[in-house]
């Protein structure tokens, strides 16, 4: 960095230096003129080389356009000098320069003093918090010297002078877009990523805060990427503080979220496992993959988790990955069984239990220690050292913030919902939904949505990671039911969402969910009315092997009488999935009564002649299910 300060600096010093000597050749008439151009350059080369001396704190950005601007200045003096010079009768009589020529060059030269003054001062690397002021090259942009003050305080000052420059940085970035940008552009990103790793405590929350609010673009998250962020938010979220911890998830998220192709490089820093350790930290035991195996007994400890876990799975109905697209036979149990949906806790019991059993006979330390133990073993391979002793408020935050990190680290990824699913975070997700803060419930929600939209599409994760009879399952589905039958929450719509997402992997018997979805049909919100028509539809669609079944289950629970309700009344953004569903119904099950006498076949002729519904899908539907409707009901009908 010195030796490019020194380089931009030394053409604009030699061009002072050289006007300074000819100024001394000019002519008597111009000069009064070019004494006082010489005067003001000598101050400016003075200026310049004292900036040359302090290279090594000169902060570049600010040095390279005040230098370049200078250096301009410069140039122009210097032309005006030469045309003042005594070469020759000619010249002297007939060379004309304006008075108002100096008078401007005059000014410029004194606004580039005022400069370079400027930058050594927001250099200095102590400024007893003296008011800088603005310097002249600011005029027509006051907060870009602004940003370049905090970022040279970044730089230079005391952690406690970083830590209030950082702060000034999370205001200019939320206030406004442009001003991110011009942070991110005049190098303040670095310097905020090593206040991150070096500083106080609200030092480093404050340059995560800021980190996470410059990454509001795709092109700032991929800068962000290439200075290292990455590695950097891993050693955070494995040995900061808490608090820091929390700000750091939340910037992941931030990040994630408007630049989704920086997911696989957050995965290979270990951030997943990281933050399910976060998740799971006094709320489930995370799986064994994620314990710290220090020495060889924890490797055999370890082994036997696994073991545990396995024989438990065989012991309740096998291990087996079960998909009906698949198996074609509805004959395994599904994930939700016939349980009961407050039984969560013993479903968490049992689920640790089963690692309490490796245990070894001979310890002589108790159960109750043990399980406590257990508890408090990082699990996402990080220190927690000290965690237990944080305030609630605060672990509550680092639970919302890990579970949004992983929400956005999972939507459409597979590799990284595999990742997710393989640890307990699952289990950890079903319980944070049932006893865990709003806040923490809707990203926890908000997190199974995307991870079963993935399965949706991806058989291998869906049947590694909803497979039949497992505890983890078992306790989202029973989550999932319960916050869809009482029906009163935020997080509804995402729970509808994930029901619909795994409609592929329910049994024939398992109707419980289409009761409580069927009824949402006639809830007054368009946005959950919505969701509760496309999850049915998933239920009753061809491509879902069991779709007689829950066609039938969907009449039997009064569905047809309140999808006509919905195609004729419903709002525009409604009409469309109801008239899928009642399609998808029609098709499959064409001869029921209750279709009849809802007069399902006219209501399909109108909605078949509507301009809104003329999608090529819909109309292709409407089509068939007309066709196969006749069939069976035309003369009711028209009866």
């Amino acid at each position: 960095m010195a030796g490019i300060v020194k380089e931009i600096l030394a053409k604009p010093i030699q061009l002072a230096d050289q006007i300074i000597k000819l100024s001394d050749d000019s002519t008597s008439y111009f000069r009064q003129d070019c004494s006082e151009l010489k005067s003001k350059t000598e101050k400016l080369a003075a200026l310049l080389r004292q900036a040359a001396r302090a290279s090594n704190d000169l902060y570049e950005r600010p040095t390279r356009r005040i230098i370049d601007d200078t250096e301009q200045v410069l140039e122009k003096a210097l032309a005006i000098i030469q045309k003042c010079r005594a070469n020759g009768v000619i010249k002297r009589v007939f060379t004309i320069i304006p008075a108002a020529a100096f008078r401007k060059m005059g000014n410029q030269l004194e606004n580039s003093i005022g400069d370079v003054s400027w930058l050594l001062r927001v250099s200095a690397s102590s400024r007893d918090d003296e008011y800088l002021g603005l310097p002249p090259i600011a005029a027509n942009e006051p907060i870009l010297c602004l940003i370049w003050e905090q970022i040279a305080n970044l730089y230079s000052g005391t952690l406690d002078d970083r830590s209030d420059a950082a702060a000034s940085l999370v205001s200019l970035a939320r206030d406004n877009d442009r001003y991110g940008k011009l942070i991110i552009e005049e190098g303040g990103v670095v310097p905020l990523l090593k206040l991150l790793k070096e500083g106080k405590l609200e030092g480093q929350e404050n340059a995560a805060m800021a980190i996470g609010l410059l990454g509001r673009d795709h092109e700032s998250v991929e800068y962000m990427i290439h200075a290292g962020v990455c590695s950097v938010f891993a050693k955070i979220l494995k040995d900061a503080p808490m608090k820091v911890q929390a700000v750091v998830a939340w910037a992941v998220s931030e990040l994630v979220e408007h630049h989704p192709k920086c997911q696989d490089l957050f995965a290979q820093h270990n951030i997943i496992r990281l933050l399910v350790g976060h998740l799971a930290f006094e709320t489930v035991q995370e799986h064994s993959k994620y314990a710290i195996t220090s020495n060889k007994t924890n490797s055999i400890h370890a082994a036997a988790v696994v073991l545990a876990s396995k024989s438990n799975e065989k012991s309740v109905g096998g291990n087996k990955p079960v998909d009906y697209d698949d198996e074609k036979n509805g004959l395994v149990r599904h994930p939700a069984g016939n349980k009961h949906p407050n039984q969560m806790h013993s479903v968490v019991t049992n689920t640790m239990a089963i690692n309490f059993q490796s245990k070894p006979k001979n310890s002589n330390v108790t159960n109750h220690h043990h399980l406590q133990h257990q508890q408090n073993v990082l699990l996402g391979g990080a220190s927690i050292k000290g965690r237990e002793m944080e305030d609630h408020v605060t672990k509550a935050y680092m639970k919302k913030m890990a579970a949004r990190a992983l929400w956005q680290l999972a939507k459409g990824n597979s590799s990284i919902c595999r990742s997710i699913t393989e640890s307990r975070a699952l289990l950890c997700f079903a319980v944070l939904l049932e006893k865990g803060p709003e806040d923490v419930k809707y990203n926890s929600a908000m997190a199974l949505m995307e991870i079963t939209a993935v399965a949706e599409t991806d058989s291998d994760l869906r049947r590694s990671a909803f497979k039949p009879n497992t505890p983890a399952c078992k306790a989202v589905v029973d989550q999932l039911y319960v916050i869809i039958k009482k029906a009163d929450s935020d997080l509804l719509v995402p729970c509808i969402n994930a029901i619909g997402n795994l409609a592929r992997t329910f049994k024939a018997t398992e109707t419980r969910m289409i009761g409580p979805l069927v009824k949402l049909l006639d809830d007054g919100e368009a946005e959950i009315t919505k969701a509760a028509s496309i999850a049915l539809t998933k239920f009753a669609c061809t491509d879902n092997y069991l779709h007689i079944n829950h066609c039938k289950a969907i009449i039997s629970a009064g569905g047809a009488k309140h999808l006509v309700q919905l195609v004729y009344f419903g709002e525009q953004i409604v009409q469309a999935s109801a008239v899928s569903l009642l399609c998808y119904i029609a098709l499959h099950v064409p001869d029921s009564e209750e279709l009849a006498q809802a007069e399902v076949l006219t209501v399909l002729v109108w909605a078949s002649k509507q301009p809104f519904l003329q999608h090529e899908a819909v109309a292709t539907l409407l089509e068939e299910a007309n066709s196969k409707l006749e069939l069976y009901q035309s003369r009711n009908a028209r009866h």
